[in-house]
């Protein structure tokens, strides 16, 4: 009766193209919803896409539910002005950062997001096609781009006459799919505008104003009209992209190959083990945990489909040799603003003071738990190495050796992480002329051993910087720790500047501390770091820190607000050993802005206890 059902709607209102796609689909046995909805999250593009997606949804949850997918009209500019748009792109998010604007390709909104049951989309194709070419004499052979900026939002306007034929043809599109395929479908109300960059930091408004005015809006550009469609149960969920792929060891984990897409609910992320996510394959459906070092972030657009598009003819267009673009009505002519990119770049970071946030190495109770040292130590008391990844010995300390616990060392992986990134950063011949340290010893030991990597050791000394310590609310024994001395870390031949004046004092570390002392105590040490470093002088400030040192020290060097406390150890919890932030001087304007590290971060798998006996052995 189903499949008769979508027999009647397909004979009804679909052309020969969707019978075609469907109809093998139902001879090979799936149910027609089932089938349906393949076609529309594949874009109904072919059988074969619809086949793979089922297969690779088999134990897809939902995949009964009756939930449509939501659609979008949008005008997408293509050839050279859209290839000048993804540059802009690309530079943007280089030299300021990700912005909201990131999430989406270049485009003009028509008709906003709207659901559709999947029997019906093909009508919507049909509405496009119709609606184009009853548009396509009156549409604009050139448009006309004014470029707008403010404090939050930089993009072009479009001029209003051309706008009121947009705006035309978006409601005869609404008007049509609200009939004739039972959509609730709004036209876009609001000025007609392609987005730059949105809810970006003011302070990077004048770099971002100096990469759009090298924009040229005359470029030669085919518009389109395009219908897009997402998933809108995950709408407000982040997207992650798999790196490598991992195979689930226990029955709750979520299998990934490289390049899929994973939906994540932060809000679903609090209870969920250090180093991990939970979240739904795009590809399968399924959902699970993964390691979270596996995946970075993609773009929300990343997961939509593009089902149909209409081409307008714009071969009559002309183009003036060179034009003006116009800043909030303002003409500058680009053969000016193209030699005005004042803005920053790596190539001349041996030019620019820089500070390079570092989060320590692997630490052995990251390993092996709180209660490692009880599995090295022997019945008198003396350490050895019950594990190849402890260290081979600890350093001498004159209290008990317990103090360990709340202060552990690093694992030998922890080492040579910190060896390899010192050695990375010789590679991309980064000078390192000052080096501070939390007076934590897996930081001591992590500056150390990226000193030796850089073969800067002994040329550069340690600072050990109390007030560089993480937020002590977070300690688990509710104590601030008995660092070893410095005279401890000197007879364990740490390369310690002797000579350096401490900002905070141990004893002015307090237990439990509240967010706002922590946040004031980082900004005050960065500050202090900076200042006693000489501002004539070239070169990197390393600073070895904790997670939570790469918000704390440099949002507050940038001139940003901080964080939330509510979501501030969510952010710390995604932080990997040796992750590092980078900050560059822009003295000429007087502040300080993060770019992208010199060097790749460090990702690696786990690797667990193998016990020969039970494993080869067992039954």
């Amino acid at each position: 009766a189903e499949a008769q059902l979508y027999a009647k709607v397909a004979n009804k209102h679909r052309g020969r193209s969707s019978s075609a796609l469907l109809e093998p689909l139902l001879a090979k046995g799936f149910p027609a919803h089932i089938a349906q909805k393949a076609l529309v999250a594949t874009g109904q593009k072919t059988t074969e896409d619809a086949v793979k997606w089922l297969h690779s949804h088999c134990n897809d949850p939902s995949l009964d539910d009756p939930i449509p997918q939501e659609y979008a009209l949008y005008l997408c500019p293509t050839g050279r002005l859209h290839s000048r748009l993804q540059d802009f792109w690309k530079e943007s998010k280089r030299q300021c950062g990700k912005n909201r604007a990131h999430e989406v390709f270049p485009h003009i909104t028509l008709c906003d997001f709207f659901t559709c049951e999947d029997q019906k989309v093909e009508l919507l194709y049909d509405i496009l096609k119709r609606v184009g070419d009853s548009f396509s004499q009156s549409f604009p052979p050139s448009i006309s781009l004014t470029l707008h900026a403010s404090p939050s939002y930089l993009g072009f306007f479009i001029d209003d006459s051309q706008a009121n034929v947009f705006k035309s043809f978006a409601a005869a599109f609404a008007s049509e799919a609200s009939a004739l395929a039972d959509c609730h479908v709004k036209p876009s109300l609001k000025q007609f505008h392609l987005t730059l960059a949105h809810r970006f930091y003011p302070h990077h408004q004048k770099t971002l104003e100096q990469l759009a005015k090298c924009i040229n809006p005359g470029e030669p550009c085919q518009w389109v009209a395009a219908l897009y469609s997402r998933d809108m149960r995950f709408v407000h969920y982040q997207t992650l992209r798999a790196l490598f792929q991992y195979k689930p060891q226990n029955i709750d984990e979520l299998m990934i190959n490289a390049g899929d897409l994973i939906y994540v609910n932060p809000a679903q992320q609090s209870n969920v083990s250090e180093g991990w996510v939970i979240g739904t394959s795009h590809r399968t459906g399924c959902r699970g945990f993964l390691p979270e070092n596996y995946t970075e972030r993609a773009h929300e657009a990343d997961t939509w489909v593009k089902h149909r598009e209409y081409v307008f003819d714009t071969a009559s267009r002309s183009f003036p040799k060179e034009p003006n673009v116009k800043l909030n009505g303002e003409a500058h002519n680009l053969s000016v603003s193209r030699s005005v990119t004042n803005v920053p770049s790596l190539q001349n970071t041996a030019l620019r003071r820089a500070v390079l946030v570092m989060r320590h190495g692997e630490r052995v109770d990251q390993v092996f738990g709180k209660s490692w040292l009880q599995q090295c130590l022997t019945a008198d008391g003396k350490y050895y190495r019950a594990d190849l990844n402890f260290p081979s010995s600890l350093p001498r300390q004159k209290d008990s050796m317990k103090q360990f616990e709340c202060d552990p060392p690093l694992s030998c992986c922890g080492i040579f992480q910190s060896r390899l990134i010192g050695e990375a950063l010789l590679e991309q011949e980064v000078t390192v002329s000052y080096v501070y340290s939390s007076p934590a010893l897996r930081c001591v030991q992590t500056a150390q051993h990226v000193l030796q990597g850089l073969k800067l050791n002994p040329k550069v000394r340690i600072r050990v910087e109390p007030g560089l310590f993480e937020w002590t609310k977070w300690e688990a024994s509710r104590a601030i720790p008995n660092f070893m001395t410095t005279a401890e870390l000197l007879e364990a031949s740490y390369n310690i500047d002797t000579s350096y004046r401490t900002h905070f004092s141990l004893s002015s570390l307090v237990p439990s501390e509240s967010y706002e002392d922590y946040v004031s105590r980082s900004s005050a040490v960065i500050k202090h770091i900076t200042s006693a470093c000489p501002s004539k002088g070239k070169g990197v400030i390393l600073i070895v820190g904790h997670g939570s040192s790469l918000a704390s020290l440099t949002r507050a060097l940038a001139g940003l607000p901080s964080r939330d406390s509510g979501n501030f150890a969510q952010m710390v919890r995604k932080i990997p050993s040796l992750g590092m932030c980078f900050c560059e001087e822009q003295k000429e304007e007087n502040k300080w802005q993060m770019v992208n590290p010199p060097v790749k971060t460090l990702t690696h798998g786990a690797n667990t206890v193998f016990d020969w006996r039970n494993t080869i052995l067992e039954d």
